[in-house]
């Protein structure tokens, strides 16, 4: 099969597609036959050594759609089962953006019905990560909530889920994204920020200038794991560490299915092409995710 990775760091001229044995699912693993693969910030970070693995191959991508092809012992898949899975690993050998991917059996949920394979792969990474985040900053419906990044992907979701738990969101962006910080649903949007807020999902890394946004004893979240700044003022500080699971992904896929959810995609390549997603990810202002289809 082909897969992509990288075996130095550096810019995009380092990715690589390389041809390697299609991968065997073990117990509790399944071998899924991917259709379209998200790039994420993330893939661009592992791509320049941020998570590590210098002098070995390491393979891209986290986000996956696609078909099961193959299930070990103990797994309730069986092949042709369209599903989404979060690929979760640093500096491993392979990644999701290939032909073929093996995950955890409990990483994976079916994929949302009425939504196009290459929509679906945009889902897990950052709406596991917008809903674990959430979850983190216990916050009670009427309490209100800064999202940094509204327009951006773990952004939007975090925006999305807040409202439907019925939070006030404010949602920080670009003037030019302020149309679709809008459409998110029951979101006000800002260019710029005035007040205090009970919490503030950070998914713009403004640190701690976010922090400052945060009312004595509320809540902040990032989203770089041991990222986040030091408490002040008793605001209690976090950062999410995503992990795989497929029970709260099946809860995701339900709110994609009902309207909830909604996402973006500003492009698709082929995967032979992965460098030039990776190019074009660099020169920002993409709007929306990038998505390898194999």
């Amino acid at each position: 099969m082909r897969a992509v990775v990288v075996r130095e760091f550096g810019g995009p001229e380092v990715v690589e597609v390389v041809e390697t044995e299609v991968p065997e699912p073990g117990a509790r693993e399944v071998r899924i036959r991917v259709t379209a693969a998200a790039l994420n910030p993330v893939d661009a970070g592992v791509r320049s050594g941020v998570f590590g693995g210098a002098g070995k191959q390491v393979g891209l991508g986290w986000d996956v759609a696609g078909v099961v092809d193959a299930a070990g012992v103990a797994s309730a898949w069986a092949p042709g089962d369209r599903v989404v899975a979060l690929d979760h690993g640093i500096a491993e050998p392979l990644g999701a953006q290939a032909e073929f991917v093996v995950v955890p059996v409990d990483a994976v949920a079916v994929a949302p019905a009425g939504v196009d394979d290459v929509h679906a792969s945009t889902l897990p990474l950052n709406a596991l990560t917008a809903l674990q985040g959430l979850d983190a900053l216990e916050l009670r419906a009427g309490q209100s909530l800064l999202v940094t990044g509204a327009a951006g992907g773990v952004g939007a979701f975090a925006a999305q889920l807040a409202a439907h738990r019925g939070v006030s969101v404010t949602g920080l962006a670009r003037e030019r994204d302020a149309e679709y910080v809008r459409g998110l649903g029951d979101v006000e949007f800002t260019g710029s920020v005035v007040g205090e807020y009970d919490a503030v999902f950070d998914a713009a890394v403004l640190g701690g200038t976010a922090l400052g946004w945060v009312r004595d004893g509320g809540a902040y979240m990032g989203v770089i794991p041991q990222g986040e700044p030091a408490s002040v003022r008793g605001v209690r500080t976090g950062a999410v560490q995503v992990v795989a699971d497929g029970a709260q992904l099946a809860g995701l896929v339900k709110l994609m299915e009902e309207g909830v959810l909604t996402t973006r995609v500003a492009g698709t390549y082929g995967l032979e092409e992965a460098g030039a997603a990776h190019a074009r990810f660099g020169e920002g202002g993409v709007g929306g995710r990038l998505v390898l289809v194999p």
